[in-house]
């Protein structure tokens, strides 16, 4: 490349980056991922490198972000909030870490390893103990003032402990605003409901919360803080990172546990592996590990280039998020007969693997996110789950794109396709649609149903195109000989497939229950039915009336059992199951009474000591009940931070609230 086109591509790239930092720090409304941000921006640090002459001061390669927003007042920072370099491979590391040795002159180098949070930059001034300042990162030289909205989070301390000595008279604390992935997503629920427009990802939520001009919308969402590190500090000495967190802990100021103190670079890349591999089971969104020089007297040997420390780096996961083209939009059919419209996509690397379908979830998500067969989109993939597309990209049209409808009969049998009123899911009216069965009896299958081990998604699709299953009641019918002749079998694999059907004959009531795919019935739910009634055919026999009255069971679940249950086909099925000698197990009588006998719990807000489901589990054990909304069969509320709206209305209804601390106090624990 000559200096002519070079010069042409930096003034490309300069305005493109520009554009996205608006539409991301500005806005909250990002139009390109993390990683094709980060590859521009790389293009046009190695094109400057390259020209060094054609390097301006106004480059977006000096600053951070975006300029900040009209509406805040704007304030300098004392020191640059400064970013940081990525690595994105081993290899990249290894590079940061030999030329650190080299620029050092020795390979003595301490490290500390945190997790890179996914969240807002901010700097909370403290002066003589008390918060008297937030500001946001901004460019990095000038942010926007936003202390009446840190002040409403909870996290951030508006006065400092003792920490083991004075508080010095001026901290400046540098950390990250972010919001829990749980929190994001009833934050997204309530908005959905309210029609407003929804965050893309937890750290948008938390941007967009951050900058509100009214401090109290800030106060209702719920935000939280680590810090990562100081600007300037007056009166106190610190000599290194791992130190200052320690300190910073000790003030009362919260810093992620999930961090390191490493003795070499092969320690950093232990601690790597490690929260990748957790990564999907943290609390928050992190999209890699920052690696510092631990020492602050290393550090300022090592210095800073234009707009980063040569004493840092950033290690980056693959990345969650990717674009790409719609190029179809075809529609799955569901145990139940939902209709699913999942988009096929043109393939994609997410997250290290290739994404070919991503789901719509329903017409509604489709109608709100706009999306059309041809878009550019954005999608995500999170764990195991099914990759999600997260919006479109409008500006990226070019007339050609065609909307979805939802076809009026069913892909799979024909039948007709009904919505009905106040539901966003279409369905397939067909009782013995092939695609609907196939579904059944994988969920019949499943681990947490009949646990039958070797029937895979392609052994299922065989013995229904075989003519061997109909129903899972076929199941406990197939025999070796049936088995051993089918295309990838053989007498082993068959003999092995039958062994475990047999084992699955002795199961519990409530797997059996939750086997049965009865609408709106999960596993909780299954245990509570089971613990009620004891036997499949007595719940069978169930009224509506009697259904209401167990705390669990709202007036939907309960027209859902009955209904299941009212289908010859459905009490068919059961029948034969119980003769081919199935053994649904009821539950065991309790020899004690439990601490939460006879009581029904409800629980509301984040609790800190465990998760839902836990709580829920201790319920149970202790003999008591959990209910899923406000009634007045509730016996008592546990309130945990960020209480919602069943408070309220708890209250008006007279239950008893407790919090999560009594509520352990009641089960015996501290």
């Amino acid at each position: 490349m000559d200096e002519r086109e070079a010069a042409r591509r930096i003034e490309e790239l300069r305005k493109e980056i520009e554009y996205h930092n608006y539409r991301y720090y500005t806005l909250q409304d990002p139009e390109i991922t993390d990683a094709e941000y980060d590859a521009l921006l790389r293009e046009l640090i190695e094109l400057e490198e390259k020209f060094p002459h054609l390097s301006t001061d106004d480059s977006p390669t000096k600053r951070v972000g975006a300029p900040p927003a009209e509406e805040f007042v704007k304030a300098e920072h004392r020191l640059p909030m400064l970013s940081l370099q990525n690595a994105f491979n081993e290899g990249e590391m290894r590079e940061f870490h030999d030329r650190v040795v080299r620029l050092l002159g020795t390979d003595r180098v301490e490290y500390v390893a945190e997790v890179k949070m996914d969240g807002v930059a901010v700097e909370l001034i403290y002066e003589e103990g008390h918060l008297a300042r937030g500001l946001t990162r901004g460019d990095g030289y000038t942010g926007e003032d936003v202390t009446n909205n840190v002040r409403t989070i909870m996290a951030i301390p508006l006065v400092l402990k003792g920490g083991g000595g004075e508080i010095p008279p001026l901290l400046e604390v540098r950390g990250e605003v972010f919001m829990e992935k749980e929190a994001f997503r009833k934050l997204n629920r309530l908005r959905a409901e309210k029609g407003e427009p929804l965050f893309a990802n937890p750290r948008n939520a938390a941007s967009g919360s951050l900058r509100q001009l009214d401090p109290k919308i800030t106060a209702r969402r719920p935000l939280k803080f680590f810090a990562y590190g100081v600007g300037v500090v007056e009166g106190k000495a610190l000599s290194s990172q791992w130190e200052t967190l320690n300190y910073l802990e000790s003030l009362g100021i919260p810093v992620n546990a999930k961090r390191r103190l490493c003795q070499s670079l092969e320690e950093v890349l232990a601690f790597y592996a490690e929260v990748e591999e957790e990564r999907e089971a943290l609390p928050y969104e992190a999209d890699g590990v920052v690696v510092k020089v631990n020492s602050f007297e290393q550090q300022r040997r090592l210095g800073e280039i234009s707009r980063s420390p040569r004493y840092a780096i950033a290690y980056k996961f693959p990345p969650t998020q990717a674009t790409t083209v719609v190029e179809d939009i075809i529609v799955q059919v569901g145990r139940t007969g939902v209709l699913t419209p999942v988009a096929v996509l043109r393939p994609v690397r997410v997250g290290g693997v290739e994404v070919k379908r991503a789901t719509l979830h329903n017409m509604d998500e489709i109608e709100r996110k706009d999306i059309r067969i041809g878009d550019t989109v954005i999608v995500q993939r999170a764990g195991d789950v099914i990759p999600e597309v997260v919006k479109s990209i409008p500006s990226k049209r070019t007339g050609r794109e065609r909307k979805f409808a939802m076809p009026e009969e069913c892909p799979a049998c024909g039948a007709p396709v009904v919505r009905v009123e106040g539901e966003a899911a279409h369905r397939c009216t067909g009782e013995n649609c092939l695609a609907r069965r196939k579904e059944q009896i994988k969920h019949f299958v499943s681990r947490n149903a009949m646990n039958i081990e070797g029937l895979g998604d392609k052994i299922i699709n065989l013995l229904i195109e075989e003519g061997l299953v109909t129903t899972p009641a076929d199941l406990y019918r197939l025999t070796v000989e049936d088995l051993k002749d089918l295309p990838r079998l053989g007498e082993k694999s068959a003999k092995n497939l039958v062994e475990a059907i047999e084992r699955s004959r002795q199961t519990s009531l409530a797997r059996f229950i939750f086997a049965l795919g009865i609408r709106h019935v999960g596993e909780h739910l299954s245990q509570v039915l089971a613990e009620k009634f004891g036997s499949v055919e007595r719940l069978s026999e169930a009224s509506y009336d009697e259904l209401i009255e167990i705390p669990e069971v709202g007036p939907e679940v309960a027209r859902s059992i009955v209904s299941f249950f009212e289908k010859e086909e459905n009490r068919k099925l059961v029948e034969e199951m119980l003769r081919a000698g199935v053994r649904p197990e009821k539950p065991e009588e309790r020899a004690t009474k439990g601490k939460l006998e006879g009581l029904t719990l409800l629980f509301t807000g984040a609790l800190k000591t465990m998760t839902r489901e836990e709580a829920k589990k201790k319920v149970l054990a202790e003999g008591g009940k959990v209910a899923s909304s406000v009634s007045k069969k509730v016996d008592i509320l546990v309130v945990g931070e960020d209480p919602g709206r069943k408070l309220e209305e708890a209250r008006k209804l007279g239950i008893r609230t407790v919090s999560e601390e009594e509520f352990l106090e009641m089960l015996g624990e501290e």
